[in-house]
């Protein structure tokens, strides 16, 4: 029987504010004006804290970012 746990792992991973403005390279308080302004994917609230979906970020950057012309872009 295949190991689940490790795909779903991969799948689940949770994003705190913080981890996401590293990643998008700007403050946390951005990410919460972008949260509020329901600016960014996979959005989880568990009870007050609020964490993002990696797969849900990664995806949607791969569709909204404009890459340099001529690079190839998967």
């Amino acid at each position: 029987m295949p190991d689940r746990s490790v795909s779903l792992a991969s799948l689940l991973k949770l994003l705190t504010p913080d981890e996401v403005a590293v990643l998008l390279r700007t403050s946390r308080r951005a990410i919460y004006a972008m949260v509020e302004r329901r600016q960014l994917p996979g959005v989880v609230r568990i009870g007050r804290r609020v964490l993002v979906r990696e797969a849900d970020l990664l995806e949607f950057l791969r569709h909204n970012t404009h890459g340099i012309a001529g690079e190839d872009r998967r």
